[in-house]
C-alpha cells in the first residue's frame, strides 16, 4: 500500500485503502477486503435455504426475492420485454435490455471501438487502457 503515503499528499486521506487491481478507494480496510472479492470471485456467505452464495453478508435482497411468498413493491417488475420473458423493475433497465435484441451499443470506447449498451461496462472497460 505505497499509495497510502501518496494519499496524504493528494487529499485522499478519507479513502487511503486502494485496490491494486482497479484503483477503487475505500475508507476502511474491511471495505477494501470486501471489494477485492469482485476480482477473486470469493463468495464466503452462503444462504441456508438454497445454494446461493455472495461476496457480502447482506442477504436481504436475495431472501426477499427468492424465499418469501409476499414480495414487497420494490421487487415487482412491471416492465416486460415484448421479445422474450425478461421483466424489469424500472423502464430504463428494460430499455437497456432491449438493446440486447437490437444490437444497439450507444456507449463506445474511443480507443479500440468496444461498444456496449451499459455505461458502467464501458467505464470498467476503459480501465483496461490505463
Amino acid at each position: 500500500m505505497v499509495d497510502r503515503h501518496t494519499a496524504m499528499h493528494t487529499g485522499d486521506n478519507d479513502k487511503p485503502y486502494i485496490c491494486a487491481e482497479c484503483g477503487y478507494r475505500a475508507t476502511h480496510k474491511y471495505d477494501l477486503s470486501v471489494h477485492i472479492r469482485i476480482h477473486t470471485g470469493d463468495k464466503p456467505y452462503k444462504c441456508d435455504q438454497c445454494s446461493y452464495s455472495a461476496a457480502k453478508v447482506n442477504f436481504d435482497a436475495h431472501i426477499a426475492a427468492k424465499h418469501t411468498s409476499e414480495k414487497p413493491y420494490m421487487w415487482k417488475k412491471p416492465f416486460k420485454c415484448n421479445q422474450c420473458d425478461y421483466s424489469a423493475a424500472q423502464k430504463c433497465t428494460l430499455d437497456r435490455h432491449v438493446m440486447t435484441h437490437t444490437g444497439e451499443k450507444p456507449f463506445m470506447c474511443g480507443e479500440c471501438g468496444y461498444g456496449t449498451a451499459d455505461r458502467s461496462k464501458l467505464s470498467r472497460h476503459m480501465r483496461t487502457h490505463t
